[in-house]
């Protein structure tokens, strides 16, 4: 569902109250800083009936008058989502490709006389598919258990990419979840996607970030002609709620199709080692659709930090 907030005169005295004035001074940046946790407005956007799952919140931060939805703003309704390729909720669970029906799945069309491509695309945890700043599809899970999903569009060269990735949180708008043993612990992210037409992702992509969490120490933030960068920040998990801070940038009205994206940063590759997917079955039953094909896991330069990252490409 699109998410639309609602505010109680309690709640927004609340938000008020997360000011980030008396910080401003710690943080040279160009985010809008935000201490404390958000006001929740959706407790979970998902249940799985046949398995486990993580709450999804959805929350909202306030700046003065700018509002920021947390972990991001979503179109997450049922007709947008991808077809499952693995989801042990919906009990699809293939052992391999060769049990896949790909005729099955719906094609999108971007371009009558283009070419149909066909994508499959692994996110941890959340991702919103756009050609030529057209939505194709969403991730029908949110937060967990990890899944997978197969799509198809029909669409002209050149043609431009744009995902909106998401680390959910399950601690509102603190950017953590209960893990590792600690009741506050940052999750990590990662995506990977392979196209039949041999577009696949890896450094070569654009990938700015939008939204950082949890900060303990704004003088760790830093920023790089157009990098904004934490990776000298503390990545610890904590027992206890320790006051943290949130980094938000205004995303671009057009970043889906105009060419902002030229001077984001590229994007950093993971190994699959270091994003952790050798006991996730939605990955390793068609890990030959994905580094098989070539593709690597991409985010932006902090995989544990930054929550929601957009990614940018041109298939020429």
């Amino acid at each position: 569902m699109n998410i639309k907030i609602k505010f109680s005169v309690l709640s927004l005295f609340t938000m008020l109250s997360f000011s980030s004035s008396a910080s401003s001074s710690d943080y040279a940046g160009t985010a809008h800083v935000i201490k404390g946790e958000a006001e929740v407005n959706v407790s979970t956007l998902f249940t799985c009936k046949k398995g486990r799952s993580r709450p999804s919140p959805v929350g909202i931060k306030k700046y003065d008058d700018i509002e920021y939805i947390v972990p991001a703003k979503v179109q997450y309704e049922q007709k947008n989502f991808a077809t499952d390729l693995y989801n042990e909720c919906s009990q699809v669970t293939p052992k391999s490709l060769s049990e896949v029906n790909l005729s099955s799945v719906p094609i999108i069309e971007v371009d009558k006389d283009g070419e149909v491509i066909t994508g499959y695309i692994f996110a941890d945890n959340y991702f919103e598919l756009f050609i030529n700043g057209k939505l194709i599809a969403v991730d029908p899970i949110p937060f967990t258990p990890f899944n997978s999903n197969v799509v198809k569009f029909k669409v002209k060269k050149p043609y431009d990419i744009a995902i909106k990735v998401v680390d959910w949180e399950e601690n509102s708008g603190l950017g953590s979840e209960d893990n590792r043993g600690k009741r506050f612990h940052p999750g990590d992210g990662g995506f990977i996607a392979s196209f039949s037409d041999g577009t696949t992702t890896d450094s070569s992509w654009s990938a700015q970030t939008f939204y950082t969490s949890p900060i303990y120490d704004l003088n760790c933030a830093r920023e790089v002609r157009e990098q904004r960068l934490t990776t000298e920040c503390d990545t610890n998990g904590a027992d206890k709620y320790i006051d943290t801070y949130s980094l938000h940038w205004d995303i671009p009205v057009n970043w889906k199709s105009d060419d902002s994206y030229l001077s984001w940063p590229n994007a950093v590759a993971f190994t699959e080692s270091e994003i952790g997917v050798d006991n996730k079955k939605a990955y390793m039953n068609f890990q030959e659709q994905f580094s098989g094909a070539g593709a690597s896991f991409i985010w932006s330069n902090n995989v544990v930090l930054d929550n929601l990252v957009l990614l940018r490409y041109r298939v020429k």
